[in-house]
């Protein structure tokens, strides 16, 4: 922003002219080169060229009103050709424009074609008059400094903005990565956990059912011992793909380990807990494999009474999947149709290891 332009050097080289009775007044800053001039009665004059002799003696006297009374007669200007022929600089008056620091910044001046001298008081007026410039320019690069920082902050805003998006991206991807299983894109045991305390929360507040799955693949040592552990690795993806197309939306699938899955059935009670396992099972056996036949044992649990917390459901469903492999495999297994003997049995063989 150019704070001494327009009608702010207007006025004041007006002003200037009028307290000081003369034809022509004149600003020069040197920081900038911006000049402003007023001519009056039609002189033609360039005033960077024509004026650096009396600039430059003005210049040199920061502390002093510098006043040519008749240019004409002044040795110092012997060379100058307007003050020669005294057709455009007869009479001279300047005042070196400086800062607070001591800085000079230019100058101002009045010129007239006929000898003069100014009173006391167009002095005294003619030294407001450049503090007023000093003013003016001070204010001007306050406000370019200001623009010029406003400028960089608006810069360092983008860029701090843009580096909290890529912070935001870079943490959405490291959650992803710390709730996602490698090899099957399904959520993973951590997620699991997180997910399965949120929605048992939620069940016992609203009172809703819930269930619970877990699902191992049958032998799946043996597959993996006859076929190699590539195969076994793209079986483990096949399940995973089928178990994340064929269920709910609302359902939540995690591969928890090995050749083990887990489903999360929110508002599902237990009877239908079993159908779709049932189901998800029969699917899985009737399915196409490249190598052999995969079949699933499926356990589940329900919340109910005796269910007070993550680990007890969670329990329970260890313990029905143990009794579908430890029966024949190949099979549904619900933790409410285990006899007491059933669950004697199931928790002396926990923790377990189901790996065939």
């Amino acid at each position: 922003m150019n704070i001494l332009s327009g009608q702010d050097d207007v006025d004041i080289i007006n002003l200037a002219n009028l307290i000081c009775e003369t034809s022509i007044a004149h600003i020069n800053l040197i920081d900038s080169g911006q000049q402003r001039t007023n001519f009056k009665h039609g002189i033609d004059a360039d005033p960077e060229s024509r004026f650096v002799h009396f600039g430059e003696q003005t210049m040199a006297r920061p502390n002093e009103l510098f006043v040519v009374p008749d240019a004409r007669h002044d040795v110092r200007f012997a060379d100058c050709p307007m003050a020669i022929d005294g057709t455009q600089i007869c009479f001279y008056a300047g005042v070196a424009l400086v800062n607070a620091e001591g800085d000079t910044l230019g100058t101002l001046c009045v010129i007239d074609q006929v000898p003069r001298e100014l009173t006391e008081d167009q002095q005294n007026a003619l030294w407001a008059l450049s503090r007023q410039v000093v003013a003016h320019v001070e204010l001007r690069d306050a406000v370019d400094k200001l623009e010029s920082n406003t400028t960089r902050l608006r810069k360092y805003q983008s860029q701090l903005e843009d580096y909290h998006r890529r912070l935001e991206l870079t943490n959405a991807r490291l959650r992803t990565l710390s709730v996602t299983d490698d090899l099957t894109g399904l959520n993973n045991r951590f997620a699991f956990e997180e997910e399965f305390r949120n929605e048992l929360a939620r069940a016992q507040q609203c009172d809703s059912p819930l269930s619970l799955l877990f699902l191992d693949a049958d032998n799946f040592k043996l597959y993996n011992d006859k076929f190699g552990h590539p195969a076994g690795d793209d079986a483990l993806r096949a399940i995973a793909r089928f178990l994340k197309e064929s269920m709910r939306t609302s359902d939540f699938v995690a591969r928890i380990g090995g050749d083990e899955f887990v489903i999360i059935l929110p508002g599902t009670p237990s009877e239908s807990a079993g159908m779709l396992a049932e189901r998800c099972r029969k699917a899985l056996e009737s399915a196409t494999w490249p190598e052999r036949p995969i079949t699933v044992s499926i356990g589940t649990a329900s919340l109910d009474g005796r269910t007070i917390d993550t680990d007890t459901l969670i329990s329970e469903a260890d313990q029905a999947l143990y009794h579908a492999k430890a029966t024949g495999r190949n099979q549904v297994s619900l933790a409410n149709d285990l006899t007491e003997q059933d669950r004697l049995v199931c928790a002396s063989h926990l923790p377990r290891v189901l790996s065939s």
